[in-house]
């Protein structure tokens, strides 16, 4: 950071259309279409994109990874040092902590996400502990810093894209240094040549283009740790670190749509609905409801899961609608096993964060 942590303000909201700068950035960073929520696995080239910054085009060749501050052994890895470590293959649905945002009211200014910012990938690494033991971590430390090759100016700072761990969480086996996604070399805009990856937490943890990690004894103060990245409530002062995923069901687009609305039409008859829900830090999903009433009271009904592709992915879920001639909004509607539900309406939060809202579908029976 170029300058010490100022109070964090809120950027102005927009109630209207979207704006110039936010189309610029969607433009910059797609989202999984719905369509691929029929997959356990996302495709490399459908899985959702967000790069705060400029993609670093980064030769792997000489790339090094710097492992440093209160270590025994400072290192410097190349990537086929990593590659030589025991490799570790899990199953992780990564979710944009701003998937939502469009749906707030006010509406935050940022990437204006509707709820396709979500994606379900193999990702193949080493376990960051082997890396940390092989370092040597000493007693004392607060906060291990993960920096990436990205850098740019956010609310007036400059800085690079840094976030931190605890070392507890940062040696927890299911934390890794990725190098394969789907079974294929990181492409540039997933991290390349190495990234982070923090499963059933939000994505900005996963570290991409990971270029330094660094052990440190005070908590880490980078932007992207202490000032962003945080639920804001209107009016408070108070900001929650975000961290965990919080449960959602997301539903495969029926029957086909009109090109411009993308409103949704079936045929009458029995319809199937699929789709996928999730939550975060390893908790199941184990309930999903779907309504044909836009959630009305008494209206919710229980639709059938499948079996989970992970303990830290989503899991498929499917209904048989009985479609009458007509015009409905459908929803969904996920509970984890903490006993945790999706809130009916979007919770409004200063930076747009967390909009885990039931998924509404308008479609028209013909």
């Amino acid at each position: 950071m170029s300058a010490p942590p100022a109070p964090w303000r809120a950027p102005p909201t927009s109630d209207g259309l979207i704006t110039y700068d936010e189309l610029r950035l969607a433009a910059r960073n797609p989202g999984t279409p719905g369509e691929a929520l029929a997959l356990d696995i996302t495709p490399v080239g459908l899985h959702y994109v967000l790069t705060r910054f400029d993609i670093p085009l980064i030769d792997p060749a000489t790339w090094r990874l710097t492992v440093d501050g209160l270590v025994d052994r400072p290192l410097a890895l190349s990537l086929d040092d990593i590659r030589r470590l025991p490799a570790t293959t899990l199953t992780v649905t990564m979710e944009c902590s701003g998937n939502g945002r469009a749906g707030m009211t006010p509406r935050p200014l940022g990437i204006p996400w509707l709820g396709d910012a979500v994606g379900t990938a193999e990702w193949t690494g080493a376990q960051l502990r082997d890396v940390l033991a092989q370092a040597g971590l000493r007693p004392g430390i607060a906060e291990l810093s993960f920096t990436g090759a990205d850098y740019g100016i956010e609310r007036g700072y400059a800085t690079a894209f840094i976030r931190a761990l605890t070392p507890q969480d940062a040696l927890r086996p299911e934390v890794l240094l990725v190098y394969a996604m789907n079974g294929q070399s990181l492409p540039p805009q997933h991290g390349a040549p190495l990234r982070l990856i923090v499963p059933g937490w939000y994505g900005m943890a996963s570290v991409k283009w990971l270029m330094r990690i660094r052990a440190l004894d005070q908590p880490v103060q980078a932007y992207h740790q202490r000032i962003g990245y945080h639920f804001r409530a209107p009016g408070s002062q108070t900001a929650i670190p975000i961290r965990h995923m919080r449960p959602r069901a997301l539903m495969v687009p029926p029957g086909h749509p009109d090109f411009f609305s993308r409103r949704r039409h079936v045929a009458a008859g029995r319809v199937r609905l699929q789709g996928r829900a999730w939550s975060g830090s390893g908790i199941a999903v184990t309930r999903v409801l779907v309504s044909a009433a836009g959630g009305a009271d008494g209206s919710w009904r229980d639709a059938a899961l499948g079996a989970s592709v992970g303990p830290y992915a989503w899991r498929g879920w499917t209904f048989d609608w009985q479609a009458a001639p007509g015009t409905y909004e459908l929803c969904c509607r996920a509970t984890d096993a903490l006993g945790v539900s999706q809130p009916l309406d979007p919770p409004f939060d200063a930076g747009g964060m967390g909009n885990n809202a039931i998924q509404r579908v308008a479609v028209v029976v013909d």
